[in-house]
Order: structure tokens, then C-alpha cells, then sequence
């Protein structure tokens, strides 16, 4: 197996890397592909003809079973109308004496005339229309129940039992070719009916009849392959589909037809010409619906025969052609390898010379090649080595140049590089601080809008304070009656005065002033923690605190720990009390400083829509039902007064993350403005 790798992979490399194999490959590819091709459209079209020629000749024996089939039932006509026209039936019909006697008769007449079931029926004794129906046919085919079956003949009902394999249950019905014909007296008037037919369940002669028909017996083989069956409904009733290979003489009575089959001929009423699974093996079968009188499809007719005969004619062929196709391939490779092997040494000279050069042997040259000079081949080389002469004197020259190239390449990249960085840097600076431009001027617009507003509220508030006291004064004892109504008043009047002072401390004009002095972030963040958790004991929320912050900031206390609060309420009501709450801090750090202070409150909640995150920070914006929208506002602002701000990351069902930026130094700019 190692040797055969090693042989393998030997003549691998030198089909991809030797001059030689490679156009030994080229000269014999377009012969080996040409066989290759010739022998793939031999197969397809033989296949292609082969498999319609099947098709045509098992559709054609189709017909001529349908055929068969109608000129039996001619027949059986023909038989049934001589009957009737005989003289001893005229005779007898004549002189009648018993009914029963004469019924007897013609019903003994049957085998006489190769039936299966022969009977009268006078005509004052049935019902007319029916029978008048039927006799303007011909023939045709009729399904009989076990009882109608009894009653036209005993014996027919007995004879017609099919054993069901699959389904293990008694097929009682029948499937009959039925031919009725009305008999008239001298003077026209119709005296009755004869009724007569040929029973097709279990009729193994009919079937091998017309099958010795379409199928002549040239050999053992032949003969069995070539099958005949009738079915009604979907089961086989008559066949000489054998039951094994062997053909011991079992049929596949009483076996199914497939469900494909059975779906194209009994639903769709169509024939089938195709390959089908017949019993336990494949076939070349034709399908065509039988129909009863009132075109309604009773069963199905079936002929055709064995695929593996053809498929291994088939075969046969296919591997003598390929015998002869690549005994051609081996002939023409030898004959071209033989051919070019004196082409290919010089190649190889010239081959072994170029990988040489590749190495770094620059003064290697092809020279003499033992070949007339004007030969196509020696005029190549010499071009080749003036080639290389001229390459080798060129890429002196290159290197120099590239050398000298690469010295002012080297200079001018440094000075692009560096006033790249500083046009970035100027970019980003830009940015910042137009974002902050934009942010301070709307707070300060809001600040004086919404203080004007505060101061308004605050006067006729503070009016209907004073009078609502004045009237539980004056009310004295009978205060009791509208107690509950003074009391709504003044928890409204309430919640009116914290949402001007909210309004008042977002302009900068209310709320506690404490002084901006130097903190470390991480005791303010772990009281807010304190006093949330202390305020949601009730509440199955999980608190997960990493303190990492060092840097000191600028900032109000008192402020900051408000914010904080804030932001984990809302954290809280947005996970519906139960979940994770995260605080984190850590330092600011840009270009390797640290500027500041970091404090990320993260949540499990709701998360924010892209349509509301851009609307949070608007005063009285909010989402919640007895929410001011002045939380995140005021947060804002506060924190604008010493150049921080607050940031927001979220993802809509998985949860939001607020982040503090606080900057070390705090913009008294800002401050003196504020």
C-alpha cells in the first residue's frame, strides 16, 4: 500500500512540475477527452433510446391487450348472438312449458359457448330500462357483489374469491365481461334478455392467453418475463406475474398494485408507461384504467416485463464499448509519449536552466542544444539567454534605484504619518467639543424655560395651599365630612411642589447646592447601593457590586448620590423587582491617562426601543404611568455643571446599561455660569 502512495505521488509531481508530463497531458488530453466524450454521448443517447424504445414497445403491447381484451368480449358477444339465433332456441323459447326447466337449459348452454354464467330473463319479469341500457352495448364490464354474483350463477360466487396478502381479508366481489342481448318474436315484440359473460377474477387462462398473444414463446426466458394481469380496483384478480424468480408456478394472486400507480390510473383515470415495482421487483409496465358501462374505472389492465434483462443487455454493451475505448486511449498515449520524447529533452535543458536562474545562479545559460539553428526550439534559447543577459543587467539597476526609492519613501511616510494622527486628533477634539456645545446650549434653553415654568406654578400653589388650611380652620370640627377630599388636595399641591423643584433643580436655580470638592466615587456608589437594597428587601432583586475606581473627581456629593439612587430605581421598576443589578466602577482612561472616573449601572429589565433612547434625556419624556420625566433630565443636567455626563446602552427585552462620565477636573466654567 506505501509503495503504491509513493508511486502515486511520484507521478503526481511530475504530471504538475515536469515539463515533459505536462505536455505529454496536454497533446493527449484532447484525445482522451474526445473518447471520453464520445463514449459519454454513446451512453446517454443509447440510454436515452433504449429506455423509449422500452417504453414505445411496452405501450404498443398495452394496445394490444386492450385490443385482445375488446376482441374477446366480440367474441362473447358473437358466441351469446348465435345462441340466440340457434333453432333449438328458438324451439324451445317456443314452447315454454316450465320457466324454471327452460332457465335450466340455457344456463347448461354455457360451456358450449365458452362462458362462464349464461341466463334468461323474460321481460315481464325485470325491470326494462336497465336491461334496455345494457344490451345497446355490446360488452362490457360489470362488478358483481357475492349476492349478485350467487344469484346470476352459484358457482360464479365461488370461483370469484380472491385472498387479499396484504390486507389478509376475502376479495368477494367480481369482475365480469358482461354481453346482453334482447330476443324478439317473429312480430318484434321483445320477449327478454340473454345474459351471459366470462368471469375475470382467477381466469389464469385468459391472461396467459392474450400473454402467449403479445409475448410468443421464443425461449423459457422470454416467456416468463413477458406478464399479464387484470386487476380490479387495485388488486390482481388474474396474472401470471410469478411470485419468485424460480417461477415454480405461484402467482402473485391477490397482491396490490403500488400506491403511484394506483394514484395515476384509479384517481386520475390516466394510463401509466413507465418503470413500476410490480409484486417484488422492477418492471417495464403499462397501466390503462377498465371501465364498466357508465365510464366509472373498475380495475386496471397490465402487461410488461422484467428491467434486469435489459439493464444487463445493457450493461454488456456499455463494457465492450468501454474495452474498445480504452484499449484506443492507451494506444494513442503511447504513440504520442514515443513521439514527443525527443521534443521534450531540450525542454528539460531549458527547464533545468530557468530553476537554476531561480536559484540565485545568474550566469547559468541554456547554450548549444544539439539542434539546427534554425529549429524553433534552439532559436527559443538563444533568445532566452540574451533574455537573461539583459534581466540580470536591469535588476542591477533596479536594486539601486530601489534602494534610493525606498530612503525618501521611508521620510515622506513619517511626516504623513504623523500629521495624520494630529488631523485625527484635532477631529475628535472637534467633535467633543461641538457635542458638548449643542448639549449645553439645549440645557441652558430648557433651564430657563422650565424655571420660569416652576415659578409660576409655585404662586398659585402656594394660593390654594393657604386657602385649602384656611378652609380646615374655618371648617373646625365639621372638617370630617371633606376630610378625605382636603386631604387629596393637598397630597395633588404636594406632588405639584416636587415637580417644580425637580423643574427648579434641572434649571440650576433649586434643590441642594453643596459644594464640588474632591471625591473618591466608590463611597458614594457603595451608600446609593445601601440605601437601594435597604428600600428593596420586598423585592427579589440580586445586587453585584465591583468597585475598581481610583481616580478622584470633582463633583457634588450630595448630587451624585442622588443620580446613583435615581438610576438604580429605575433599574428596579425596569426588571419589575426581580433580577441582577450590576454597579460597577473602574477608571477613565484615555491614551493611556486616566481622566476620570467610570460607574456603570447595569439592569436585566425591559431594555429601551431605538425610537425612545434618543428621547430619555427630554424633560418630562417618560414611559412609566405615574413617572414625571424629570428624573434622567435633572440627572443630566447636574451632571453638566462639572463636564460629566451620562451615557446609555441598551437592547430592547435583554436589558440596559447607564454610565456615568466623570470627568477629574471639573469645568468651573460651567460652574461660575451655572
Amino acid at each position: 500500500m506505501n509503495r503504491l502512495m509513493r508511486l502515486w505521488n511520484k507521478w503526481r509531481y511530475r504530471t504538475k512540475s515536469m515539463v515533459r508530463y505536462r505536455l505529454l497531458f496536454l497533446t493527449s488530453a484532447p484525445i482522451f477527452l474526445t473518447l471520453i466524450a464520445l463514449f459519454g454521448i454513446t451512453a446517454y443517447w443509447s440510454i436515452h433510446y433504449t429506455w423509449q424504445s422500452a417504453l414505445i414497445d411496452v405501450s404498443e403491447r398495452l394496445s394490444i391487450v386492450g385490443d385482445k381484451i375488446d376482441s374477446l368480449q366480440d367474441e362473447q358477444y358473437d358466441h351469446i348472438q348465435a345462441f340466440s339465433e340457434s333453432y333449438e332456441f328458438r324451439t324451445r323459447l317456443t314452447h315454454i312449458q316450465t320457466n324454471n326447466e327452460f332457465d335450466v337449459w340455457v344456463s347448461s348452454q354455457r360451456e358450449r359457448y365458452q362462458l362462464d354464467f349464461l341466463r334468461w330473463m323474460p321481460a315481464n319479469k325485470i325491470s326494462q330500462s336497465g336491461y334496455r341500457k345494457m344490451a345497446q352495448q355490446r360488452s362490457f364490464f360489470d362488478v358483481l357483489s357475492r349476492a349478485a354474483a350467487f344469484e346470476m350463477e352459484p358457482s360464479l360466487a365461488e370461483h370469484s374469491e380472491v385472498w387479499q396478502q396484504e390486507n389478509h381479508v376475502l376479495e368477494e366481489r367480481s369482475l365480469v365481461s358482461r354481453s346482453i342481448i334482447a330476443v324478439f318474436d317473429d312480430n318484434s315484440h321483445l320477449l327478454g334478455y340473454l345474459d351471459g359473460g366470462v368471469l375475470m377474477n382467477n381466469n389464469l387462462a385468459l391472461v396467459d392467453r392474450i400473454r402467449d398473444t403479445i409475448y410468443p414463446v421464443s425461449n423459457r426466458e422470454r416467456h416468463i418475463q413477458g406478464t399479464v394481469t387484470l386487476f380490479l380496483d387495485d388488486l390482481r384478480i388474474a396474472t401470471n406475474v410469478p411470485m419468485d424468480e424460480s417461477y415454480t408456478g405461484r402467482r402473485a394472486l391477490g397482491t396490490l398494485v403500488s400506491e403511484e400507480v394506483s394514484n395515476a390510473v384509479l384517481v386520475k383515470g390516466e394510463s401509466w408507461i413507465d418503470k413500476a415495482y410490480v409484486y417484488d421487483t422492477w418492471y417495464i409496465a403499462g397501466y390503462k384504467p377498465i371501465r364498466d358501462i357508465d365510464n366509472n374505472i373498475v380495475g386496471i389492465a397490465y402487461t410488461g416485463y422484467l428491467v434486469w434483462p435489459l439493464i444487463k443487455t445493457y450493461i454488456t454493451n456499455i463494457g465492450e464499448v468501454s474495452v474498445i475505448i480504452i484499449g484506443l486511449l492507451l494506444a494513442s498515449g503511447f504513440i504520442v509519449y514515443r513521439g514527443a520524447r525527443d521534443l521534450f529533452r531540450p525542454i528539460e535543458q531549458i527547464h533545468r536552466v530557468v530553476k537554476m536562474v531561480q536559484l540565485g545562479k545568474d550566469e547559468e545559460r541554456i547554450g548549444a542544444l544539439g539542434l539546427d539553428d534554425k529549429h524553433e526550439l534552439s532559436q527559443l534559447a538563444k533568445q532566452f539567454d540574451n533574455m537573461l543577459n539583459q534581466l540580470q543587467f536591469r535588476n542591477e539597476q533596479i536594486q539601486e534605484a530601489a534602494h534610493e526609492l525606498e530612503g525618501k519613501v521611508h521620510s515622506r511616510t513619517a511626516s504623513l504619518k504623523e500629521k495624520t494622527e494630529q488631523l485625527e486628533l484635532h477631529i475628535k477634539l472637534l467633535n467633543q467639543t461641538r457635542n458638548k456645545l449643542v448639549t449645553n446650549e439645549k440645557l441652558a434653553a430648557l433651564g430657563e424655560l422650565t424655571a420660569g415654568i416652576a415659578h409660576e406654578i409655585n404662586n398659585p400653589t402656594a394660593v390654594i395651599l393657604g386657602n385649602v388650611e384656611l378652609m380646615r380652620f374655618e371648617l373646625g370640627s365639621d372638617v370630617s365630612r371633606v376630610e378625605e377630599e382636603i386631604d387629596v388636595i393637598l397630597a395633588q399641591i404636594d406632588r405639584i411642589r416636587n415637580i417644580t423643584r425637580s423643574l427648579l433643580q434641572y434649571s440650576r436655580q433649586g434643590g441642594v447646592q453643596d459644594e464640588v470638592t474632591w471625591q473618591h466615587v466608590n463611597p458614594i456608589v457603595d451608600e446609593s447601593v445601601t440605601l437601594v437594597r435597604t428600600g428593596a428587601k420586598k423585592r427579589d432583586v440580586e445586587f453585584i457590586v465591583d468597585l475598581n475606581a481610583k481616580t478622584p473627581v470633582e463633583v457634588n456629593r450630595h448630587q451624585l448620590l442622588q443620580i446613583l439612587v435615581n438610576l438604580q430605581m429605575n433599574a428596579i421598576h425596569a426588571m419589575q423587582g426581580k433580577g441582577r443589578l450590576t454597579v460597577l466602577t473602574e477608571d477613565w482612561v484615555e491614551a493611556g491617562q486616566s481622566i476620570g472616573s467610570l460607574i456603570h449601572v447595569i439592569d436585566e429589565g425591559c431594555g429601551i426601543s431605538d425610537a425612545n433612547i434618543k428621547r430619555i434625556f427630554d424633560p418630562f419624556f417618560t414611559t412609566k404611568r405615574d413617572g414625571t420625566g424629570l428624573g434622567l433630565s435633572v440627572s443630566q443636567s447636574i451632571l453638566s455643571q462639572t463636564g460629566g455626563e451620562i451615557r446609555v446602552k441598551s437592547k430592547l427585552g435583554e436589558g440596559s446599561q447607564f454610565t456615568l462620565y466623570l470627568p477629574q477636573k471639573a469645568d468651573h466654567h460651567l460652574l461660575v455660569s451655572a
